[in-house]
């Protein structure tokens, strides 16, 4: 582990290529639901739009010694009136990073945010069913397992599994 603390801040568009960076690596790429070759114009815009008045998704970047070593997001699950207390999670952290607490301070620090001041009561998260590390970290922040969903998306092309997990917010706030 590095000696270097963990600082977290949001994510803004001059933060595009670094999550492309991370998001290009061939042993980061195969455990997300996202494309190879990741442009960062469309990072750039995606990180701009959420940036934008009525927005409600919240994007973080982990930086050690000045280096972005970890992205991680909440984002709403639609406008759909009936699921507004819901939100999905995605976070990438680059292989060389792995396993030196980079994954840990991301989560605590989204869920708080969600706990405390998103008023979000569900979480939901797919990851792939042999992420094993993916797996541990999502079960000690208190995810479990609704489901698996056989064949759910292509990946070096194979038809992969997945395993849906969601978190409900321990505490739900309360009128004082």
């Amino acid at each position: 582990m590095s000696a270097n603390p963990i600082t977290l801040r949001r994510a803004g568009p001059q933060d595009a290529a670094d999550i492309a960076r991370i998001m290009s690596q061939p042993e980061v790429l195969a455990n997300l639901m996202q494309l190879p070759y990741p442009d960062v114009e469309q990072w750039r815009q995606r990180l701009a739009e959420q940036l934008l008045p009525g927005k409600t998704d919240l994007s973080l970047v982990a930086v050690r010694g000045g280096e972005v070593v970890g992205s991680a997001g909440l984002h709403p699950v639609g406008e759909r009136l009936r699921r507004r207390h819901a939100a999905v999670l995605g976070i990438s952290i680059p292989l060389e990073h792995q396993g030196t607490g980079v994954g840990r301070v991301l989560m605590q620090s989204l869920l708080d945010y969600a706990d405390d001041w998103g008023q979000i009561l569900r979480i939901e998260l797919t990851v792939f069913a042999d992420n094993e590390r993916a797996i541990k970290l999502y079960r000690h922040f208190g995810f479990e397992q609704e489901g698996l969903l056989r064949g759910f998306a292509l990946r070096q092309g194979v038809y992969e599994d997945v395993v849906t997990m969601a978190r409900w917010h321990p505490n739900p706030p309360a009128r004082k």
